[in-house]
């Protein structure tokens, strides 16, 4: 009697493993659409990127202005960028805080039910995201030019500052994202986030000349790599240039996801 070969089907897991390139970008692009649907329904979530712009803005303007440049208008091509850096920055700790909280409701054990790529949930935050940090810059600069900011370089090179903004801050949110994987909880995400955050925008060039400062914050604030971001958003939107503080962001962002995303996905894979 001749042996008959049993097929096993593959399993859903099996079968999300070898979904393609494309799906897995369709995928990714749906994902994102419905972190973009779900600001539109909260748009209480967008109040960190309108509000605390405007806010600092004026607070940090109006308060610091006449004691370090002498003038408001004299301080806004030194305060504009630093407010910009901070306050997209800052945007990206809700990566994680969000992604803990898809995790803590069980909207993940949902998608692993779902015949789609695995990390398309993962990507589709990210991507989504960078809504978040356009916005930011956005109103940033509206705020900046109400108050009588001019970036002597013109708009366009100021875009291309905001614009290094955003791909920094992608960067650094696949930091958040690996918090928001592995921490218990979505406060803690937050809370440890901020612990970073605080201390590298505020002792950074993003408010006051580092020569002001100590010798010892000194040496910080110009090794800080807030510093450089900053800088180099001042060059753009000022002087229309790009020198080595621009290259080291950008070099400090690709260091930043070449470490952090494979950490990322891996513990991501584990939960999905």
């Amino acid at each position: 009697m001749s042996a008959i070969a049993t097929i096993t089907p593959p399993s859903e897991r099996q079968l999300k493993n070898h979904v393609s390139l494309r799906q897995t970008l369709a995928n990714t692009l749906t994902m994102a659409r419905r972190g973009i649907l779900k600001v539109r329904r909260t748009p209480e979530q967008l109040f960190d990127v309108t509000l605390q712009p405007i806010i600092f803005t004026v607070m940090f303007a109006w308060l610091f202005g006449g004691a370090i440049a002498g003038s408001v208008d004299a301080y806004l091509p030194q305060l504009i960028p630093g407010i910009l850096v901070q306050t997209v920055i800052t945007a990206s700790v809700v990566t994680g805080v969000q992604l803990r909280e898809d995790m803590d409701k069980g909207v993940f054990d949902r998608f692993k039910s779902l015949p789609i790529a695995r990390i398309a949930p993962l990507s589709g935050a990210l991507l989504a995201d960078t809504l978040r940090y356009a916005i930011a810059t956005t109103i940033t600069f509206i705020v900046g030019f109400a108050m009588g900011y001019r970036p002597g370089a013109g708009f366009g090179f100021a875009a291309l500052g905001g614009l290094l903004v955003v791909v920094c801050a992608w960067a650094i949110s696949w930091i958040f994202a690996f918090f928001g994987v592995i921490a218990r909880t979505a406060g803690s995400v937050q809370g440890i986030s901020f612990l970073i955050l605080f201390p590298l925008t505020f002792f950074s060039n993003a408010f006051v000349s580092p020569s002001t400062l100590p010798s010892w914050l000194e040496w910080f604030v110009n090794i800080n790599p807030v510093s450089h971001l900053v800088t180099a958003v001042r060059d753009l939107a000022n002087n229309g240039s790009f020198g080595a503080d621009g290259w080291i962001a950008l070099a400090g962002a690709a260091v930043i996801v070449a470490v952090f995303a494979p950490l990322t996905v891996r513990a991501y894979m584990r939960k999905a």
